[in-house]
């Protein structure tokens, strides 16, 4: 049990599709013990980020603020179970989600009509496409949320690159069914090396942020890389209402395009609200702009989730 700035952090696991989870929840540290059901939040890293990479920086501060607030690691990546290691599925991670929202709302001391989402880059995405289909949700956070892949990157490649992509994937997977070896990619490199995330700015933060997460591996399956390719959480965001939903997302975003998220914005129904915050896609988490971030999203869960 760990006690800091007005909360209690604890670590705790679930199951999800026959693995464990594993995650840290949080509770007011000045709770009452016959007091009435809280509202929760349930949050989880972008792509293949893990717990410790600063999403103690607003967990802290939501249950600081009075929710129970549970921050996991998808099955496959940091302290939870799965093989093989850093695959990243999309449609896995968002069962993920659906499955920390049961386990929370089974809590004690939690109000399970009161639970809300956030997710930040990859999952900023699949915060939106769960909270279009799962009701149990009562807001949405979404922040620097990863759009439509296809539209976001490769519709600006030439098609020659594009099949050499669609031939390393054919050619991991024949290497997976002859031998069973997996392929991996990695997440960051130098400049002029191969990596899913080449911005020099990707490099300098998930370098820094690596320093505080053992867990963390620079490398993901080349398959979860195909997966991605038909990655489109922004589709389905009409349907996100009657749930109310922020997105907060960086003036100068290359990683996840600021344009592209503007444009989700605007398919988007009532209620919802857009911040745009002058920075760049990794500045959330911590430094100057973390509470311009931070503080929105606070206001947010408390007018839906405590004041509603």
């Amino acid at each position: 049990m760990i006690t800091a700035a007005g909360c209690l952090r604890r670590d705790v696991g679930f199951t999800s599709h026959g693995l464990r989870c594993a995650g840290w929840l949080y509770e007011p540290a000045n709770r009452a013990r016959d007091e009435q059901r809280l509202p929760a939040i349930v949050m989880a890293h972008g792509y293949s980020g893990v717990k410790e990479q600063y999403l103690d920086n607003f967990a802290r501060a939501f249950a600081g603020a009075g929710f129970v607030v549970l921050a996991f690691d998808f099955r496959f990546l940091g302290s939870s179970e799965g093989e093989p290691r850093q695959q990243i599925f999309w449609y896995e991670q968002i069962r993920d989600y659906r499955n920390a929202i049961t386990w929370l709302a089974m809590q004690p001391g939690v109000d399970a009509a009161r639970i809300g989402v956030w997710g930040t880059s990859y999952s900023g995405g699949h915060v939106l496409q769960l909270a279009a289909f799962d009701r149990r949700v009562k807001a949405v956070v979404a922040q620097v949320p990863a759009m439509c892949t296809w539209d976001s990157y490769f519709t600006a490649l030439p098609a020659v690159q594009v099949e050499q992509l669609a031939t390393w994937h054919a050619q991991a997977r024949a290497q997976l069914m002859a031998t069973g070896k997996v392929l991996y990619a990695a997440v960051v490199a130098p400049p002029g090396q191969s990596a899913v995330m080449p911005q020099p700015e990707a490099l300098e933060w998930v370098t820094r942020a690596a320093a505080i997460a053992p867990t963390w591996e620079n490398r993901v399956t080349v398959e979860s890389l195909e997966a991605g390719m038909y990655y489109d959480p922004a589709r389905f965001i009409h349907l996100v209402a009657p749930t109310p939903l922020l997105m907060v997302i960086a003036s100068d975003d290359i990683v996840t395009p600021t344009a592209e998220q503007r444009k989700a914005f605007e398919r988007a129904r009532e209620p919802k609200s857009l911040v745009v915050v002058q920075c760049r896609h990794f500045d959330p988490y911590e430094g100057p702009r973390h509470r311009d971030f931070l503080d929105p999203e606070l206001a947010w869960f408390r007018r839906h989730l405590v004041q509603s």
